[in-house]
């Protein structure tokens, strides 16, 4: 065949048409974020949470504040408890130097002061039930004249601080 002839026969022969494009399927909706709505609600409970939580701690922090001071308080308080003692035996033993036992008065006097302004109270002994929370009984004595368990003398004094006892009081007990 000539290229003439050849030429003729591709001519006739139809293209081929494009297949016809498959129809377009809808679009799958995309998926819709959250409403305006519940982001608001979203960001309530999550600011609600926030807010509850430095509540708590910030009471928790007041409370273990508090606590520490209390126990400071308690801490320093016994340390300074033997000067109390001392001056204590001081007032007991007297002087012939009227001067210096009005001195010693005075500042027995200041320092119950101060245990006072501060929170500490003496824990009252003598004549009351023994009361395991607030005594330590350091002897015992057989006295058919007292009630049992009261307590009879008082050898070292005892203190509290609010409701805690920081110095229990050593005392005999009559059974």
């Amino acid at each position: 065949m000539s290229k003439k002839d050849k030429d003729k026969n591709e001519a006739q022969v139809p293209e081929a048409e494009p297949a016809p494009a498959p129809e377009a399927a809808p679009a799958p909706e995309e998926p819709k974020g959250p409403t305006p709505e519940e982001l608001l609600a979203a960001e309530k409970d999550r600011y609600t949470r926030l807010y509850a939580e430095y509540e708590n701690y910030r009471k928790r922090s007041v409370k273990e504040r508090e606590a520490l001071y209390a126990a400071v308080k308690s801490d320093t308080v016994t340390k300074i408890l033997p000067i109390y003692d001392n001056l204590e035996r001081a007032l007991k033993l007297g002087c012939s130097d009227e001067a210096f036992l009005k001195g010693i008065e005075m500042t027995m006097e200041q320092f119950k002061s101060a245990l006072e302004i501060l929170g500490v109270k003496p824990i009252e002994a003598v004549g009351q039930p023994f009361d395991v929370s607030r005594h330590s009984a350091v002897m015992h004595v057989d006295d058919e004249s007292l009630g049992a368990s009261v307590v009879v003398e008082e050898f070292q004094k005892g203190f509290v601080l609010g409701d805690k006892v920081i110095r229990f009081s050593q005392v005999k007990v009559a059974n």
